[in-house]
């Protein structure tokens, strides 16, 4: 055989090449995503037809239908920000970001470009908004949650230590600190001598969060700290525990869960699925306080959670909380969940 020309492969070896399961598979790949994007493209261009015959049908454009036709809250906000997101027109795609202090000037942009009489739709003007404020406040809270979390703890910083002092304070009001740097921070839960390496993960915000909790619902905040310690003793008086023999419900580290759920509450924050929840209870932008309001429902339902879930060991936590935050987000996805009824303020919305 002549060493010096290519080696030709036979037809059976080329048909066999051709028909491998990758060249499938790869086939069927490229033709899998051409079909999702003519499908997506037919999709757009069909709704935006429909869009256009509604308007000349109903005399209105989308963005009225929505106010007129959805109730105030999330329902129609969600609606009204998919709406201006989509839209062919930079205006209404750029007015979701722009400044709060811009949002009437932007609104009187929206009518002008719609060609809607501000005198004879008044109640338009009103509704669009509250809900750019919310849609609005909700991206800058999420700088705001966002810039918290970048900032480390630092034990140099007055502002960050009298902080973590006035923690221990509200949780233990009549059990004085004997030290900066002591084993006592075990007793609310920290996992050594000092907290400030255990905030790594979560920067200031979960400071922040277990001080917002500690201070604004101290009676709550220090019966789940002893429940936590443990939890199932709050049931029974130490004489009934110990004639029982009951077994002793396992707990958990309260400041470390604390940072944990701020966690949650985070992910939940910046996934976009806190959007229900807030557009149902801020009438106008949500702020850092419905933030860590939210921070104090999810800590109690959390450990009434832990609680029913009775696990074997504290090995079970990370089960436990995923079955927990699979829960919070399912109760999300109804366009009228409100997580906090106690904080809703429904009654005075103004996108009406």
């Amino acid at each position: 055989m002549d060493k010096g020309k290519p080696r030709r492969c036979s037809w059976r070896q080329e048909r066999r090449t051709c028909s491998s399961p990758e060249s499938k598979g790869g086939r069927l790949l490229k033709h899998k995503m051409l079909i999702q994007v003519c499908l997506y493209f037919y999709c757009k261009f069909l709704w935006r037809c429909l869009k256009f015959v509604m308007r000349k049908l109903t005399g209105r454009c989308e963005l009225q239908r929505i106010c007129y036709n959805t109730k105030p809250g999330a329902p129609r906000t969600m609606k009204i920000e998919t709406s201006l997101r989509d839209s062919k027109s930079k205006l209404l795609q750029t007015s979701v970001s722009v400044h709060p202090d811009a949002i009437e000037k932007t609104i009187e942009d929206i009518m002008e470009l719609k060609k809607i009489n501000p005198d004879i739709n008044p109640q338009l003007g009103i509704s669009l908004q509250a809900c750019l404020l919310q849609i609005v406040g909700y991206r800058n809270l999420i700088a705001d949650v966002e810039k918290l979390r970048r900032e480390p703890y630092d034990s140099d910083n007055p502002q960050h230590e009298e902080m973590l002092l006035k923690l221990w304070k509200f949780l233990k009001p009549n059990t004085p600190l004997e030290s900066r740097i002591s084993k006592q921070w075990c007793e609310i839960g920290f996992q050594g001598d000092d907290p400030k390496t255990d905030f790594r993960g979560m920067g200031l915000l979960g400071l922040y969060n277990l001080q917002y909790f500690a201070e604004r619902d101290a009676t709550a905040a220090q019966q789940v700290l002893s429940d936590s310690l443990h939890p199932k003793c709050s049931k029974f008086s130490k004489a009934e525990w110990e004639k029982k023999r009951m077994d002793k419900a396992i707990g958990y580290s309260f400041a470390i869960v604390g940072i944990n759920i701020t966690d949650l509450a985070y992910n939940l924050l910046v996934s976009g699925a806190l959007k229900t929840h807030f557009y149902n209870i801020a009438p106008e932008a949500p702020t850092l306080s419905h933030f860590q309001q939210t921070f104090c429902y999810l800590m109690h339902e959390f450990h009434k959670f832990w609680i029913d879930e009775d696990p074997m060991d504290i090995m079970e936590f990370n089960r436990v909380r995923e079955k927990f935050r699979k829960r919070i987000v399912k109760q999300l996805q109804n366009p009228d969940m409100a997580l906090c009824p106690h904080f809703a303020a429904s009654e005075g919305l103004i996108n009406m």
